[in-house]
């Protein structure tokens, strides 16, 4: 009788440049990443994770939100979102994405929060979607830190071994 089990491939690391995205009071508009393309050597699951870096001179008490996307067609995305590295403001159609975590900030200046990981099957009931990415948002008062290595987003596909 075989065992199954998950087998977890080597992370992945997106394209999605926070590096100084700007602060939204409305949790509107914010940065996407470019799409992952599963459809040609497709997985169970994608465990996405990373790090985000607050500004100088953060408000307390605030939000960065972390939502997935994916594509129905393999061509049209969640909330209007595109497949690309882009800034995004889903006016309206927010509720159209998964919300994968919300990170509570502090005021420390230059913190970095590491979040994950999260399922992305799982934040789409279960099946992943040929096409996804992430969408951020924040309303720290501040941009987020100005140097791109401050901030990361990678994922782990999951994949099943049957032995």
């Amino acid at each position: 009788m075989a065992t199954i089990r998950p087998a977890y491939a080597a992370a992945v690391t997106h394209t999605c440049s926070l590096a100084s995205l700007a602060s939204d009071t409305n949790l509107i508009a914010g940065r996407q990443g470019t799409a992952i393309d599963n459809s040609a050597s497709p997985i169970m699951d994608a465990l996405v994770g990373g790090k985000v870096t607050t500004g100088t001179s953060p408000t307390a008490s605030r939000v960065i939100e972390i939502w997935a996307f994916g594509s129905y067609d393999g061509t049209t995305y969640s909330a209007g979102a595109g497949a690309t590295d882009a800034n995004f403001s889903p006016t309206g159609e927010k509720s159209q994405m998964r919300l994968l975590a919300v990170i509570d900030t502090d005021a420390t200046s230059n913190h970095t929060y590491e979040w994950g990981p999260v399922s992305v099957a799982a934040a789409f009931g279960g099946i992943m979607p040929a096409k996804w990415s992430v969408f951020f948002v924040q309303n720290t008062g501040v941009a987020l830190h100005a140097t791109a290595g401050n901030h990361e987003v990678k994922h782990t596909p999951v994949t099943i071994d049957a032995t």
